[in-house]
């Protein structure tokens, strides 16, 4: 197996950090699948890190943005750091550290391509964060977020906003053939000062409303709940 055959001492050298405990390590690079196959191992599944490390996470990209927009509101700085930590932006992480090489998978997540899969790997990429900051303290997981991460806040030029209404209409051609289409619901305010309502819907299914100082941002914004309600139909699924 290529994460048992390397060591772990290259990963390190990309991470910045080098563990005290590596059980800690191979716990965080442990899918399920492999131990449903290997009980004996003796090792935990990487899903409980997984849980810490999104916290992990969310307070370093947090701090990071706050240092990088010091006026930015609340709810756009929330809006920006989903943007940098969602999966695809996890998996690219964790795809440059190499870090599908590392993984222990069962056979059939191996034979499905396990070590590319955004999802996994984006899962991964959390737990390691968590591993870090229980052999390190928040101190080590910070320092290795920061350089890796950083980069991706430094290129935000218009925080707030990923384009989600771009990522909506892929998502909602893919799982229902349809174009998402935006209504303005409302409008509120002197014409200096208006916010706009806008909801999105797709097919005879309304998905969303939400408000803006302009049509394009409440759009985003709207859009930005639909993606999140259209994953939630994908996981019941």
């Amino acid at each position: 197996m290529v994460s048992e055959s390397r060591g772990y001492d290259l990963l390190e050298q990309r991470l910045g950090y080098r563990f005290q405990n590596r059980a800690l390590l191979e716990n965080s690079l442990t899918h399920k699948s492999f131990l449903n196959e290997n009980p004996s191992e003796g090792r935990s599944d990487n899903e409980r890190l997984e849980f810490l490390g999104d916290a992990v996470l969310d307070l370093a990209i947090g701090h990071l943005l706050m240092e990088r927009f010091p006026k930015l509101r609340e709810g756009d700085l929330s809006m920006t750091r989903a943007q940098i930590v969602n999966e695809q932006g996890l998996a690219d992480v964790a795809a440059g550290l190499g870090l599908g090489e590392w993984l222990f998978l069962g056979r059939g997540e191996e034979q499905t391509g396990g070590r590319r899969k955004p999802s996994l790997l984006a899962d991964t990429c959390e737990a390691l964060l968590a591993a870090i900051y229980l052999d390190g303290g928040f101190e080590a997981a910070f320092g290795v977020a920061r350089r890796l991460f950083e980069p991706r806040c430094m290129a935000i030029d218009e925080p707030g906003f990923a384009d989600y209404k771009t990522r909506l209409q892929e998502r909602a051609q893919a799982m229902r053939r349809e174009m998402p289409r935006y209504v303005v619901t409302a409008e509120y305010g002197p014409d200096h000062d208006k916010t706009f309502e806008v909801a999105v819907r797709i097919g005879n299914k309304e998905y969303s409303r939400s408000g803006g100082k302009s049509k394009k941002e409440a759009e985003q914004r709207a859009a930005a709940v639909a993606l999140f309600l259209m994953d939630g139909e994908v996981g019941d699924a």
